[in-house]
Parts: structure tokens; sequence; C-alpha cells
């Protein structure tokens, strides 16, 4: 005798349920206290230039948009194809969008403000538009990086006093990640949820809900190579990693490094060296909105002494050693930098 078993209806619309990214926005936007629709459609146009980055990214090989651009951005750092298509990609993108007054980016020397003829814009976005990219040619994951804050100004065009403002200030930021997917996972203090771009329908459907980082790990990231010319107190905490049996992972780009530190736990850090005191990445653009992530997601992010969100900017550059990832980890390490580095 041969049984049939048939799914009842809710199960199925259970079991097949997707929320979109956009959908995903307009529920969230009912918990602001603030919100008027603005800050939501803010994001769906960075989530549109992602779309449109993601599908450049992953033609790279096929058209002349990899390499070098024979060129350096304001920090010195060589700028590739890539790097430049993804950065006017975006600004076109804000631009268009009349959702913000202006825009920082890691790969521009000075802000720039958007006039919008039509209406008072609260919001300026800084971003990195193309996290990693020395890593392009060589086709490991890279990624882009966005911080939204309100503008401080009240009327006008912006100004600086609107982008220098504490990571704590951030009312929402995320990032997008290049890889075998393309992942957007944003925060608005609410959470932090992720989005898988789904090829064949053009969206990004929630696939990872309630991101929350393992309280510790066993997986650090770090470039070890440049060990002897981190200060003694991130010597010691590499020495203890070592002593531990944790395994090293280091890809080199940011966002890759710390999406799997979301995801399995762990620690990121990039501490200062000899030659670079302060670090290589940017507290604006890198370290302030990824912080962000990782505290709403129930992890801890410090620059060894302070915690990344609570610090005062004074410029559009401005770098910072960074830790970040699962709480006890970043404290074992803040343990250390205090112990050596006092």
């Amino acid at each position: 005798m041969i049984i049939f078993y048939i799914c009842p209806a809710k199960d199925l619309n259970m079991q097949h349920k997707i929320i979109s990214l956009d959908e995903h926005i307009i529920q969230s936007q009912r918990n602001l206290p603030y919100a008027t629709g603005e800050l939501s459609s803010l994001l769906r146009d960075i989530g549109l230039a992602a779309k449109i980055v993601s599908r450049e990214v992953n033609k790279a090989g096929l058209v002349d948009i990899a390499g070098k651009a024979e060129t350096e951005n304001s920090s010195g750092d060589d700028v590739q194809k890539l790097d430049v298509l993804a950065n006017d990609l975006l600004i076109s993108c804000l631009r268009n969008s009349g959702e913000c007054c202006g825009i920082a980016s890691e790969e521009e020397d000075s802000y720039k403000p958007i006039k919008n003829s039509y209406k008072q814009a609260k919001y300026v976005v800084l971003f990195d538009p193309l996290d990693g990219s020395s890593n392009i040619d060589v086709n490991v994951s890279i990624g882009t990086i966005f911080a939204i804050y309100r503008r401080n100004s009240f009327q006008g065009d912006c100004t600086l006093d609107d982008f220098l403002q504490k990571g704590t200030d951030q009312v929402a930021a995320g990032y997008v990640l290049y890889g075998s997917s393309t992942m957007l996972v944003y925060t608005t203090k609410q959470g932090v949820n992720g989005f898988t771009l789904d090829p064949s329908i053009g969206e990004f459907c929630l696939s990872h809900p309630n991101i929350q980082v393992p309280k510790t790990g066993k997986v650090y990231s770090v470039n070890q190579a440049n060990y002897n010319k981190y200060p003694k107190g991130s010597q010691a905490y590499i020495n203890h990693c070592m002593e531990q049996g944790y395994t090293m992972r280091y890809i080199g780009s940011m966002v890759a490094d710390v999406h799997r530190t979301l995801i399995k736990g762990g620690i990121f850090f990039y501490p200062g060296t000899t030659n670079k005191p302060n670090g290589k990445l940017r507290l604006l653009y890198e370290c302030n909105p990824l912080a962000l992530l990782v505290e709403e997601a129930g992890g801890k992010a410090s620059n060894g002494q302070e915690r990344i969100l609570e610090l005062s900017p004074t410029e559009l550059h401005q770098r910072t050693p960074v830790f970040m990832g699962s709480e006890e980890m970043v404290n074992d390490l803040e343990r250390l930098v205090k112990e050596f580095d006092a």
C-alpha cells in the first residue's frame, strides 16, 4: 500500500517564505523612532548600487576592468580599476537618490556635498567602495563598507563636522561581500541581518537573520608577517593564540575576515606597527561601521585600550589600530595590551 502525505498549505508557506531586503527595511522602519522613510530609501539605494558593483566584479576577468588604475588614493594606496568603478557607481546612486546631503569616500581627498533642489536631505554617507581591492586580480573575496549618519548642520551644504562624528552616532552601517555569493549585512541598531543576492530574481533575500557573534572562538586573523613590527602587547596575544592552539586565518580583505568572525566567532585585528603606529585601517570608512555591526551582534571592538565607537575623529582619513570579534577574545587581548604596552 502506498501512503501519500499532503503537506498543509500553511507549512508550504512557512518553508518558502522569502523576505527581501526591501521588505525587511520597510518592516524595520516601523521600529525606528525617528524614521520618516528617507533612511529606508537610502538603504535600498545602497542595495541597488551593490547589485551593480557585484555584476561588474563578477565579470572582471572578461573585460578590461581588472588591474591597477595607475593612480594612488588620498591615503597613498594603489588604486585598482574596479576601485574607481565602484566609487563612481556608489556616488552616482547616492547622488540620484536625493536622500543624502553629502558623501565621503576612502578614494576621495575630501567629502562631496550633494545639492538637492527639492528637499533638505538629513543624512551623510561614508564608504569604502571596494575593500581588499588588491585581491581582485587573484579572485579573492572583496567588499563594500558603508556608514550612515544624521547630519549635524541644519541647512545649506553639509560640513566637515557632519562626517567627523563618533561611531556611536551612526544610524546604520553595513557591508557587501562579493565572494562565492554576494551578501549584504546591515544594522540599524536593531540587530544584524544578512541577505544573499539571488541572481535569478535580482533580489537580496534574508539568509542570516539575527546574526550573533559567539562569545569566544578558536580562530585569530592578523597579518602575522608583521609580528616583529607589532607592539609587545599584540605580540603577546599572538603568542597566546599559538599556545592555545588557535587557527590563524588571514584573507587580507577586512570585510571577508570580519564576516567570517561574525559568523563563526574569533578575533580580527590590525595593530599599529613601528612604521605605522596608528595602524593601516581607517576609522570612519572601515573600523566604525564594522565595529557597530560586531557590537550589535554581541561582540566587542576596541583599539586595544578604548572602545572603537567612542573614538573622536579629527580628520576624514584618520587611522586606528583595531581589534574586534568575540568578546572574551578581545578582553584577553586588551588585558595583554594593558600589561605590556602601558
